[in-house]
């Protein structure tokens, strides 16, 4: 009996930590089947990243800095890019710093909300890239060209973790 009920709180326990969600993680998943495709951990004070691109048109890099704040709102702070043409803006909104600094546009402290991005990753021209803490991920390596993708902030179990692709180390 005692064997019973130590094997029981051991196997209670470590469900538990294979199961309950701890983990914060801006979630890259497929827009159409919600699979897991790639992660990365979020920490406080750290919690921006980066998408790169090259613009389809301008055929220039664009960069777009977010942050994710507390209550898991994604929330855009800066664009730098290159052109002013078609897609892109030639001015800031209210609040905003536009500016022009070695030849590439910026535009600063912007504080566009939105609880999700969808995004279809490049399928012809250029690539996207996250990119956060000196880390990296072309997008292309482990989405197909052209797909539907959403980013979200969750919180993901262990198990969860295992399935996916950290971005920071590339391996979980």
């Amino acid at each position: 009996m005692r064997y019973f009920k130590k094997t029981f709180l051991f196997a209670f326990i470590l469900s538990i930590i294979i199961f309950l969600p701890f983990q914060r993680v801006l979630v890259i998943e497929d827009a159409k089947t919600n699979k897991l495709l790639a992660y990365l951990p979020l920490h406080r004070n750290k919690d921006t990243f980066e998408i790169s691109y090259t613009h389809s048109i301008h055929l220039s890099n664009v960069v777009e800095t977010y942050t994710v704040l507390k209550d898991g709102t994604i929330r855009q702070i800066e664009l730098t890019y290159e052109d002013t043409a078609i897609g892109m803006p030639s001015n800031a909104e209210k609040g905003e710093i536009f500016k022009l600094e070695d030849g590439k546009y910026h535009l600063l402290n912007m504080r566009r909300d939105m609880p999700s991005i969808y995004m279809r990753t490049a399928q012809v021209v250029g690539t996207h890239r996250i990119i956060s803490n000196n880390h990296e991920l072309d997008l292309a390596e482990v989405i197909p060209p052209g797909s539907l993708i959403l980013l979200t902030e969750q919180r993901l179990a262990l198990w969860e973790l295992w399935k996916g692709v950290n971005i920071v180390g590339r391996s979980t």
